[in-house]
């Protein structure tokens, strides 16, 4: 889909019969037929595919030089017509030397012959003797059996008409060199890595195959496609499983099943624009590329329609139960050390916290604990406060009370209602009038209050707000927007939730029924007075839409900087059953207006950890004008057609 920046690429691993390179040639176009049907742009075949890898010493043999190079114009003229990039494995003879090469094919063409540069030769590999590296090659094409092509590791493949889309190629051992060639051709523009190899299987190889994979692709900014050998080559001395996945910046989009004697594919959308993103954003990527030369053929490929990858509806937060956990922990660690940084800094000082009942404040708390615990500080020395107020419903006080006094903080109660009433008639506000004053007077209210109390203790106000509410802008301006250290700043509202569930786990006593009550309550400001039922009417995602959603859309606009069309599109996806597309357009036009008019409240932040990658902080990750016009976003939003 290159509307919205996504090339189709495949994995193919054909049987293969050793020596027979008609046969080979046959499995071969058979994958493309069913590569060409997921409407791939690339697709990418094993190591000497055309011949098998284990060939031995017939690899010398003139009749299986001819015979692979018969096989490989028979795929190039099934190609005819057919706008998809074919690369496969032959052995080419250059010069009077005999190289390992992947053979691009297109359209009926021979569009480039890439050579290894790094050949094994030691334990159960030994290339060398028979071939030579990319590195001897003396010229820049061969006649391949009467066709005259390209020939270098120096060949990257541009599809036309689209710059981001551009593809590198390197061959199984050279990924495990101290520098891949893919180094330099990533740093010469390539953004998608083609690596046909011949990978056997011995105890621990394929989850170290894997982390290699793995971390070039994040290494590169660039999709990693590795593709190895399987079933049919020759098990004289070893076995080929057939692996093959498809990673991007370290995550995997796609793999085969090992070990299986059938053909098999793995296809999976790559996100180019992401990279591309990344890569400027980036800036010390391309400090390396000074020097480097590279030749670039250009061809031709279809589009594709759908989307051909997994779309997390939460990206902040991981689908699996122990990895949830993991970043749980994780985060919880970060928080810790960030605020006990600035207690153990300022003199061991009060960490002063207002205590709504709500899942941000019970957050704070929970860290202000686990700082006293790591850090040798009494717990009275957290002096948690709730402030009830007009909006204040029976069950988030007393989760509020109860979880002071269970975890042993100094407590303390200020009702704010004399006080606000007051300043209502202070400044001629009629009380009967539930607008932003009515409202925004509570928040500053309590805020002075937490102030206050923080110079009369000697202590520090902690702030309770999370990422998602920065984006909004969902607080008031000198209230909850203000503290002395934010150490929820960095953490978005998804995953707020299950770090109080994950303690609530942790915990397992009375504090966990106070966490688990307090989960199960409406996220709510409950700055406007109860239902007749006396429970919360005032519900934060009926007035600006789910955090979910928002959520998602933070991520996407400042992790990998999508325009509103694409991350409609990808919420779509992301949410189809849960949120019509009314409902996702709504919230997104709404997350755009308040993400651009309330930056003003974000540029004088106070200070708070990073925990993820995405953040807020005017000093760290995000710098933007209060006065940036959303325009041009807004337009966008608005083109979109449901």
């Amino acid at each position: 889909m290159k509307k919205f920046g996504y090339l189709r690429a495949v994995c193919a691993v054909p049987p293969v019969k050793v020596g027979d390179c008609s046969y080979n040639a046959d499995e071969i176009i058979a994958a493309c037929e069913a590569a060409l049907a997921k409407e791939a742009a690339v697709v990418l075949f094993p190591e000497l595919s055309v011949t098998g890898y284990t060939c031995g010493d017939l690899f010398f043999q003139s009749t299986l030089l001819a015979g692979a190079a018969a096989a490989v114009r028979k795929i190039a003229d099934w190609s005819v017509g057919k706008k998809l990039l074919v690369v496969v494995g032959s052995p080419v003879r250059a010069g009077g030397s005999l190289y390992n090469c992947a053979v691009a094919l297109s359209d009926g063409e021979i569009l480039g012959i890439v050579p290894k540069t790094y050949l094994p030769n030691s334990q159960e590999f030994y290339e060398k003797r028979w071939f030579h590296s990319a590195l001897d090659l003396q010229a820049d094409r061969t006649d391949f059996f009467g066709e005259v092509a390209l020939m270098g590791a120096d060949l990257i493949f541009a599809l036309e008409g689209w710059p981001e889309a551009k593809i590198g190629i390197e061959i199984c051992e050279d990924l495990w060199a101290p520098i891949p060639p893919s180094s330099a051709l990533a740093l010469a523009g390539a953004t998608v890595i083609l690596n046909p190899s011949a990978s056997n299987e011995v105890i621990g190889k394929a989850a170290y195959r894997d982390a290699l994979v793995a971390q070039q692709s994040a290494r590169l900014n660039a999709a990693y496609l590795y593709c190895s050998s399987g079933f049919g080559e020759s098990t004289t001395d070893l076995v080929f499983g057939g692996d093959a996945m498809i990673y991007e910046k370290g995550l995997l989009l796609a793999r085969t099943a090992s070990m299986v004697p059938e053909g098999k594919l793995a296809a999976a959308d790559i996100d180019l624009e992401a990279l591309v993103h990344d890569r400027c954003r980036q800036t010390s990527f391309g400090d390396g590329a000074q020097g480097i030369k590279i030749r670039e053929i250009v061809f031709e490929s279809a589009d594709s329609t759908g989307l051909e990858r997994f779309v997390d509806p939460h990206p902040f937060v991981p689908g699996d139960t122990d990895q949830c956990n993991d970043r749980c922990r994780e985060i919880l660690d970060i928080q810790t050390l960030a605020l006990g940084t600035r207690i153990t800094h300022i003199g061991g000082a009060a960490m002063v916290v207002g205590i709504s009942g709500g899942l941000d404040s019970t957050l704070a708390l929970l860290v202000c604990l686990r700082v006293c615990d790591r850090f040798g500080i009494d717990r009275s020395k957290i002096h948690a406060v709730t402030m009830p107020g007009f909006g204040t419903t029976d069950r988030t006080y007393d989760n509020a009370v109860s979880l002071i006094k269970a975890v042993g903080a100094t407590f303390h109660e200020v009702g704010i209602g004399e006080a606000v009433r007051a300043h209502f008639a202070d400044i001629g506000h009629d009380p009967e009038v539930k607008d932003v004053t009515y409202e925004n007077a509570q928040a500053r209210e309590r805020t002075q209050i937490l102030m206050d109390l923080s110079n009369e203790v000697g202590g520090i106000v902690i702030g309770t707000g999370d990422l998602s509410e920065l984006a909004l802008g969902w607080a008031t301006y000198n209230g909850d927007q203000m503290s002395m250290y934010g150490v929820n700043a960095g953490v978005p509202k998804t995953l707020v939730r299950d770090l109080v569930r994950y303690v609530a786990q942790e915990d397992g006593g009375e504090v966990s029924k106070i966490l688990y009550d307090v989960l199960d309550t409406p996220v709510s400001p409950e700055l406007l007075p109860p239902d007749a039922s006396g429970k919360i009417a005032q519900k934060t995602e009926d007035l600006v839409g789910p955090y979910e959603l928002h959520d998602f859309f933070i991520f996407h606009v400042l992790r990998n900087g999508f325009g509103p069309e694409k991350i409609f599109f990808l919420a779509q996806k992301a949410f189809a059953g849960v949120y019509d597309d009314a409902v996702i357009l709504k919230w997104l036009k709404n997350f755009y207006r308040r993400f651009f008019s309330q930056q003003f409240k974000r540029s004088c932040m106070p200070d708070g950890p990073k925990v993820g990658s995405v953040s807020l902080s005017p000093r760290g990750d995000w710098r933007m004008p209060s006065d940036a016009q959303a325009r041009l976003w807004l337009g966008a939003a608005e083109a979109i057609e449901i």
